[in-house]
């Protein structure tokens, strides 16, 4: 009966033993499992961030174009307003140096 005893904690224990080693296995294969999974999710985060960026700056570029072409068409109104202005008081004062050298 002793020996049955025996026999039966120890079979207990190899089979203790054997679904601790399941358990371990089952677990690994689960870490491995989660740790790639979380690179992918990294991965694709990182790319699709990237790619958010890459639009992102070609949004920022053509703004910056538009911005730039807006000042360059306002600056050559300003200029054209400011020639105009330029050559109506040319006429002027040329005008008035022919007066006073007719004058004299």
């Amino acid at each position: 009966m002793l020996s049955d005893s025996i026999k039966y904690v120890l079979a207990a224990e190899y089979e203790a033993n054997q679904v601790k080693l399941i358990v371990l296995n089952k677990s690994k294969e689960t870490i491995e499992q989660a740790t790639a999974e979380g690179e992918q999710s990294v991965a694709s985060s990182l790319s699709r961030a990237e790619n958010e960026i890459e639009q992102l700056k070609k949004a920022s570029d053509h703004k910056a174009m538009e911005a730039a072409a807006e000042l360059a068409s306002s600056t050559a109104n300003r200029l054209a307003t400011m020639r105009a202005r330029a050559d109506k008081r040319l006429d002027t004062v040329a005008q008035r140096i022919f007066e006073r050298i007719i004058s004299v």
